[in-house]
């Protein structure tokens, strides 16, 4: 791995640390469904963690279609970041356990709770548009742009594309 890709690397698992929420796209029968989900990262194995209700349909979508995207936003940095990636779901208390936080008992009755789901998504590709970190400079370049007549960079230049193996 390069200089270059290991950076970019680290800088997907930043923005999706710093998110923490992302959007869950899956393919319904009726097209694309979002829904927001609360990302675990692995680094180790290029995956993101989630739980998820046997209720809530998202499973028999990605049993039915398992490649999905994840999109966050660090909107205090202005970075915006899709992942796509092939998700896998099962009910798997040791798992659940290990990612589970106090958050969770709002929803359900414990690692144990039948109802309770791991989906694992291994990701495959990033794409981020990594904008200007500051509204001051975001500010800037709109006015550089009333001036010169050129588009501002928001950072529709600074998009860049890594692949996980």
């Amino acid at each position: 791995m390069s200089n270059d890709e290991h950076n970019i690397e680290n800088r997907v698992w930043e923005v999706v640390g710093n998110a923490n929420i992302c959007m869950l796209v899956t393919n319904a029968i009726d097209g694309p469904r979002s829904r927001p989900m609360e990302a675990r990262p692995d680094t180790k194995d290029a995956a993101i963690w989630f739980l998820t209700d046997r209720r809530g349909l998202k499973d028999d979508e990605v049993k039915a279609h398992p490649h999905v995207c994840l999109c966050f936003i660090h909107s205090a940095e202005k970075a915006y970041l899709s992942l796509t990636g092939k998700a896998t779901v099962e009910h798997d208390p040791e798992r659940a356990r290990s990612l589970w936080n106090k958050k969770q008992e709002a929803w359900w009755n414990g690692p144990d709770d039948p109802n309770l789901l791991v989906m694992r998504v291994d990701l495959d590709r990033a794409e981020m548009w990594d904008g200007p970190a500051s509204s001051a400079q975001a500010a800037f370049e709109f006015a550089k742009a009333r001036v010169t007549g050129e588009k501002p960079d928001l950072g529709e230049n600074r998009k860049t594309t890594a692949e996980f193996d």
